[in-house]
This record gives C-alpha cells, sequence and structure tokens, in this order.
C-alpha cells in the first residue's frame, strides 16, 4: 500500500481557470501532490461554463504570456495552433486607429495568439491534466482557509452534495478570479484588510460571433478602433477579432453614458455611428451573425496590494485576477497570469519548498508583471468621469502626456511603435521607454505623415468584398 504525501508537500490550487492551470503545472515535480479545486465542473472540449462568462467576449494572449506559457508547458503554442488558434504578427496584422490616429503595419515585433476564450482554456486545461501528478475537484467550493496569521495549513471546502471537509496543504494559492474570497479569509484568520485600488471607468462590453466572408475565413488583421480620453466624455470603443474556425469575434464597449446596448438589432448601428470610425461596421455587414449579443459591466480595474501587508502568512499565495483583474479592452489578464504562474516555479525552485518568508517572497515578485499591467490599464482609464473617487492623480497626468506623446510618433516612427509594443506585449518592463533614444524620438514624434484611412491591403478589401 502506499503512503499518501504529508501535507507539507501538498500544493492546492483554489480555481481551475487559466491561471489556476499555469500555477498547477508550474508546482507539479516541487509538490508531490497537487489539486485544483473548481466550484465548477469543467468540461473537456472547449465549451461555455458558469464561472467564466467573459469568455463570451474578446480574449487575446501577447507574446509575453506565450514566453512564460511555454516555460511552464513546453509545445502549448503549437497546441494552440493545432486546435485552431492564429498567431498574429504584431503590428502588422493588425488596422488601429489609436487616440492618435491609424497606426502603420509595421513589420513583425511581437505576436498575440487569437483564440475564443472556451478554446484557449480547453487546450491548456488538457495539456496540465494529462499531468498524473495533478487532480481536479470539480463542483466544489472554497468556504475558508485553515490555519492562523501566521500560516495557512490548509482550506474548507463544500462539495457538490453539501458535504464539508479540510483540505490539508503545505502551499495555497489563490487563483479563484474576481471573486475571490481571499480579503475575507485572510481578516477571519486575524489578518487587517489588505490595501485596494479600483478604477472603474463604467465600461460596458457587448459581444457577438460572425462568420467572417468565405475569402476571408483563411485569415484577416485585428480591426481595432481606439477610444480617445482627450475627447472628453464617454470613450466608445470597438475591435474585430479573427478567431478559430473562420469567425470573427467582436466586441463593442463604451464607457458611462456611452455604453452599447445588449439588444442583438442595436449591434451594427453602434458600430456604425457610435465608434470614431465605421470600418468595423462596414466589415460586419458582409459578415454573418452566429449568436445573440453577450453584455456585460464586470470590467473594473480591481488591485489588492497584498505584498505591501506588514504581515503575511506561511504557505498562501494570491495570483491572477485575485490579485489584480483589469479592464478586459487591454488583453493582459491571461499574459499577467501565465507570467505569475511562471515566477511561482520559479521562486519556489530557487528558495526550496516550504522556506521561511516563500509566500511573502512570491507575492513581492508577481506584484513586478501585476503592477505593470495595471499602469497600462489604469493609465486611460483613470480620466473617465466617475473612474475614481478623486479623479487622476498628478503622476496619473505626467504618465499620461508622456504615452501619448510616444502614441502620436508610434504612428510614423516604426522604432518607437516597437518599443511601445515591447511594453504592450508584457515582453519588457516600462523603463525601456524612458532611455535617452525614446524620448529624444518623442521630442522629434512621427517621421511619416499620418494615414487618412484604415490601412488594409487592396487584397484584404477584395476578401471581404469591400472593393
Amino acid at each position: 500500500m502506499s503512503e499518501r504525501p504529508s501535507p507539507a508537500r501538498v500544493a492546492v490550487v483554489l480555481g481551475g481557470s487559466h491561471t489556476g492551470m499555469l500555477a498547477a503545472r508550474a508546482l507539479a515535480g516541487l509538490a508531490d501532490r497537487v489539486v485544483v479545486v473548481e466550484r465548477d465542473e469543467l468540461p473537456a472540449e472547449p465549451s461555455p461554463r458558469k464561472g467564466l462568462p467573459q469568455a463570451r467576449h474578446v480574449h487575446v494572449l501577447w507574446s509575453g504570456g506565450v514566453l512564460a506559457m511555454e516555460e511552464v508547458l513546453p509545445g502549448i503554442g503549437e497546441a494552440l495552433r493545432a486546435a485552431g488558434a492564429r498567431r498574429a504578427p504584431i503590428t502588422t496584422d493588425m488596422v488601429a486607429l489609436s487616440p492618435r490616429g491609424w497606426f502603420r503595419r509595421w513589420p513583425e515585433s511581437h505576436h498575440m495568439i487569437l483564440a475564443g476564450r472556451d478554446l484557449i482554456d480547453a487546450t491548456v486545461r488538457a495539456r496540465v491534466l494529462a499531468d498524473e501528478r495533478i487532480e481536479v475537484l470539480g463542483g466544489t467550493e472554497v468556504l475558508a482557509l485553515r490555519g492562523s496569521s501566521s500560516a495557512v495549513t490548509g482550506v474548507r471546502l463544500r462539495e457538490h452534495d453539501g458535504g464539508e471537509r479540510t483540505l490539508d496543504a503545505g502551499l495555497v494559492v489563490d487563483a479563484t478570479g474576481r471573486g475571490s474570497g481571499a480579503p475575507r479569509w485572510l481578516t477571519e484568520l486575524g489578518l487587517p484588510a489588505p490595501a485596494r485600488r479600483e478604477v472603474d471607468s463604467g465600461l460596458a462590453y457587448a459581444s457577438r460571433l460572425h462568420l467572417a466572408p468565405e475569402q476571408a475565413r483563411g485569415g484577416f488583421p485585428v480591426v481595432n478602433v481606439q477610444m480617445d480620453p482627450r475627447e472628453g466624455g464617454p470613450g466608445r470603443a470597438g475591435v474585430l477579432l479573427p478567431v478559430e474556425n473562420g469567425r470573427w469575434l467582436v466586441t463593442l464597449s463604451g464607457t458611462r453614458g456611452g455604453e452599447p446596448s445588449p439588444a442583438d438589432d442595436d449591434f451594427l448601428r453602434f458600430a456604425r455611428e457610435e465608434l470614431r470610425h465605421p470600418v468595423i461596421a462596414d466589415l460586419l455587414a458582409q459578415a454573418e451573425p452566429l449568436s445573440d449579443v453577450s453584455f456585460t459591466r464586470t470590467t473594473a480595474n480591481r488591485r489588492y496590494f497584498y505584498e505591501r501587508m506588514r504581515a503575511w502568512p506561511e504557505n498562501f499565495t494570491v495570483l491572477g485576477d485575485a490579485l489584480a483583474a483589469y479592464n478586459p479592452v487591454y488583453g493582459h489578464g491571461l499574459a499577467v497570469g501565465a507570467q505569475s504562474a511562471l515566477i511561482l516555479r520559479d521562486v519556489v525552485r530557487r528558495r526550496g519548498w516550504g522556506a521561511p518568508g516563500l509566500s511573502r517572497r512570491i507575492q513581492k515578485a508577481v506584484a513586478r508583471p501585476v503592477g505593470a499591467a495595471w499602469d497600462l490599464a489604469t493609465g486611460q482609464d483613470v480620466f473617465y468621469p466617475g473612474a475614481t473617487e478623486n479623479g487622476p492623480t498628478l503622476r496619473d497626468r505626467i504618465v499620461a502626456a508622456y504615452v501619448d506623446r510616444l502614441m502620436y510618433t508610434a504612428t510614423g516612427n516604426g522604432r518607437i511603435a516597437r518599443r511601445v509594443t515591447d511594453v504592450t506585449s508584457l515582453e519588457r518592463r516600462a523603463e525601456v521607454l524612458l532611455t535617452p533614444s525614446v524620448l529624444l524620438g518623442a521630442v522629434v514624434g512621427p517621421l511619416k505623415p499620418p494615414l487618412a484611412a484604415p490601412p488594409l491591403t487592396a487584397e484584404e478589401l477584395k476578401r471581404v468584398g469591400m472593393q
């Protein structure tokens, strides 16, 4: 009879979505046993589930996240493409209207993986759960942490039949997403509430799946009409994302007073009349709707500063949206989750399982990619009316002014555009934008004149019946 591993070598991951699955894989081999606790019963195939309603909206995987995923789960990029995901070079395969004009389609600097969220999650989940060291408790709700203010020793669970039990663990990772109970769980252990900041632009999302015109089903650029916070009043935006099976997933969004409607018959009108340019509406006129409109208001940027807490319990860490949730329009949540899982693995490897202060070191380390994405997400959102209680800070205004100048320069300077995408792809830290050459480029401004129209090629226009 085999001996069950000691709780000291058991890792429990709360949440079986993107970040949770990657965290489980990151800990496999470092722990003797990894248990994923998930409230839903996870589907075997790419399909919707109750605990992930945001899957109906646009998601992208920036290359910074893809690189981290490859470290944790080698071959995942190839597996995603084999499942139908597309690799889109940036900015070569992107038609984007920035607040300062159309971007040119410069030679590839970075890339995105484009697919529906259900496909991304199912592909990652299948690869992770093929590892026999990882098991899933589906249909199971987390009720509380067990332990004290100095150390977490396990979790209290409610199973699908209503029964409760305790699962002992040497490390508990919270990856339960926006609905995380970690602030309450920690106060129940006697710890103070964590510092928190929320920047809520009041953004609402309306999304719909379309079948692309036949000649465009083999590939088409991402089309993105961004908001311009300088205009004052509500911001409105739209993105057309070519995903698997020759389909286009389109998300329209608007801040307070400019929200899209959840009505199917208003979707095309909003794209044509409310966005800063009607290119997405022109493309949708050639496509066939395949779904009803999905609508959500769960888009606020919210961050807990657990790394600043004076006391932090051993054996507990918080990752993903449970730590910081971003406005989905910037597409950084999946990438930050992957980078955090990689950091989790590397810190545990370097310090050793159960080392004193290990959890605090993990929490401080994951704050770096979280902070980078936070600054990107809130840098514009903070300027919309009602986004914060006190409005943008002086730092917010200075940073926004510089970023605005960089975005203007990037419309006509390929070198600066590459530096900007270094940061937006989460491959490099924001410090790259403060080097002397970038500062000089921002002073000089764009080297090419502005584009007067979306940079779609004649061939692309022909494939969608617009020429």
